[in-house]
């Protein structure tokens, strides 16, 4: 059994330095960093991408991807009362074997790419349980079920037979918990665990990691960037920047009396989207004539026998929903994972096809198109009209095209320029979103995830858009870049005179950025209204547990404490 110091220290990092090698030069990833983590205290290691918090807790265990190395300092992890220095272990030695998933767990960010699609859940806990523990196969199954009983997968027995992508999101991250506290461990390292889950969800998980915490003494390091996570569940913070720690304190300390710098400018820009925007356009006009009218949308999957495909119940991924869009308006679309609100959003763009509604689009003749009825012509006309921004930044571009041939391509597939004519466009559209025109001929990986979300805007903006329909635009964005982005939006809304739907799971970028919000539920439009009212007044049961699960910024008011929860009906035509 791990002992503790006599402060309670489990695990102590003193003055830890890792280096990366590059072609020219080296890359100072951490640099002299110095940590506590104390059982049954949560340590959060806050800090935008690029900052070095991942890599810092992979060094903890000898993890670091090469080339990169542990170039200096001590990491003690206390046995029996004395100091195990980690760093003094070889990566793949059997000493730190049996201190990974043993005495530390590790939960990784995104638990698709954690979990194994070719082996089944059971079995790839039972393989970490029979190498570390010794057991017996039947001894590890019977460990393994009560471990998923534990993180509350229910029917355990039968869920360990099944495969990773037939669980959600939140059920994959459940997952991670197990394997990483199936030995026993003193230490969880829990690395953006939520990052990738919408604030229901996440919610779920952060309340299971403090229970298991509590019951067993858990200490914990957590690794994120939302300042509204550190605020309902760290004891202490420490903040990196640039591979440094640059402020260390309780939550209360960090929150409250913050000292550098940039924990000041991490808070404001948290605490800005807590807030409506006060540089809206201010054009939208509820008794104006919609630019957009969605009547009756629906989709449904299943029944669909075959080769492939198994006949079912029918899914209604989105059931007879009805909206308008104004012009100048920003409407959003919020919900949780599985909600309907990508579908509904491809749909209105013809990614899609809808199995019953409309989609009237008025143009800027003032007449109104049956979007649904559009032949190739019509649809790439209306196309040029209605534009989308993806959620990925780095997904979204082609690693093997250039900025200009990018943000040029729309421009080419309409035959709109040609040449010279094409590259100053170009530049005009970077110039537009904050980008250089000296950039144009470098390649995405060139691009931080800001800027390579600038570009993907440019790319849409291209063809002089009236409707642009923002799919989860800024989720994968360092919440200082996210308020940048909106308040970049927010300005070409006003010189392009521009209309969004802007499809998200984070309720605060709604509130700073939209007029008006629609929630959603398994499909199902269930409230509408005032961007305000709702993100704090909801009038219906639903959007008040989505509303009282998003972390409050104030340790000293900690909203998921009390957070209410929604037990809804089984879904009409939907497997239970």
């Amino acid at each position: 059994m791990t002992q503790t110091s006599e402060n309670g220290t489990v695990l102590s990092v003193r003055d830890l330095s890792v280096d990366f090698p590059l072609q020219k030069g080296v890359l100072h990833a951490v640099r002299d960093v110095n940590l506590d983590i104390k059982r049954g205290k949560t340590l959060a290691l806050v800090g935008e991408s690029g900052s070095g918090k991942s890599v810092s807790a992979r060094s903890l265990i000898q993890l670091v991807d090469s080339p990169g190395r542990i170039v200096s300092g001590k990491v003690n992890l206390f046995v029996d009362g004395t100091a195990a220095d980690i760093t003094a272990m070889g990566a793949k030695s059997p000493h730190i074997r049996a201190i990974r998933g043993g005495r530390i767990g590790l939960i990784f960010q995104e638990p698709m790419s954690a979990l194994s699609p070719m082996h089944k859940i059971g079995d790839q806990i039972d393989e970490a349980i029979e190498i570390h523990l010794g057991l017996d196969k039947k001894a590890a199954r019977k460990r393994t079920v009560e471990l998923l009983r534990q993180v509350e997968i229910p029917n355990p027995e039968r869920m360990a037979d099944q495969y990773s992508f037939e669980y959600s999101g939140g059920m994959r991250q459940r997952v991670c918990i197990a394997m990483a506290l199936a030995c026993d461990p003193d230490i969880l390292i829990a690395d953006e665990p939520t990052t990738a889950l919408d604030v229901t969800t996440q919610a779920e998980i952060l309340d299971l990691i403090k229970r298991l915490q509590e019951q067993r003494g858990l200490a914990v390091l957590l690794i994120t960037h939302d300042m509204g996570v550190v605020a309902e569940v760290a004891d202490e913070v420490a903040v990196m920047q640039k591979g440094r720690i640059v402020e260390h304190g309780t939550a209360d300390e960090i929150f409250y009396t913050p000292k550098h710098p940039y924990t000041k400018r991490l808070l404001g820009a948290t605490l800005k989207l807590e807030h409506a925007s006060d540089h809206k356009a201010g054009t939208y006009d509820p008794a104006s004539e919609p630019i957009l009218k969605i009547r009756n949308l629906s989709k449904h999957f299943g029944h669909v026998g075959g080769w492939f495909s198994r006949a079912g119940p029918s899914i209604r991924a989105v059931d007879d929903v009805s909206f308008d869009l104004h012009r100048g308006e920003n409407l959003g679309i919020v919900g949780e994972s599985g909600s309907g609100k990508t579908t509904l959003g491809r749909m209105i763009m013809r990614i899609i096809e809808p199995t019953s509604g409309e989609v009237i689009y008025t143009g800027s003749d003032d007449k109104d198109q049956d979007v649904l009825a559009l032949q190739r012509k019509g649809l790439k006309k209306y196309h040029a009209a209605v534009r989308m921004i993806f959620q990925d930044p780095f997904a979204s571009l082609n690693p093997r095209m250039t900025v200009k041939q990018i943000v040029g391509d729309p421009l080419k597939i309409n035959n709109i320029a040609s040449g010279r004519a094409r590259d100053d466009r170009v530049a005009e559209l970077l110039e537009m979103v904050g980008l250089s025109a000296e950039m144009m001929d470098r390649y995405p990986h060139a691009f931080s995830g800001g800027q390579r979300q600038r570009i993907g805007i440019a790319r849409a903006l291209a063809l002089d858009p009236r409707i642009i329909i923002a799919d989860e635009a800024t989720s994968a964005l360092d919440v200082s870049i996210r308020s940048q982005i909106l308040d970049l939006l927010l300005d070409l809304q006003k010189r392009l005179d521009l209309s969004f739907i802007f499809i998200a799971h984070d309720i605060s970028v709604v509130r700073y950025f939209c007029d008006r919000v629609l929630v959603m539920h398994k499909g199902k439009l269930v409230e509408i209204g005032e961007a305000e009212q709702v993100c704090t007044t909801p009038s219906k049961a639903y959007t008040q547990a989505l509303i009282s699960a998003i972390p409050n910024p104030d340790p000293r008011n900690k909203r998921m404490l009390h957070r209410t929860r929604f037990q809804s009906e089984p879904q009409a035509g939907a497997e239970a």
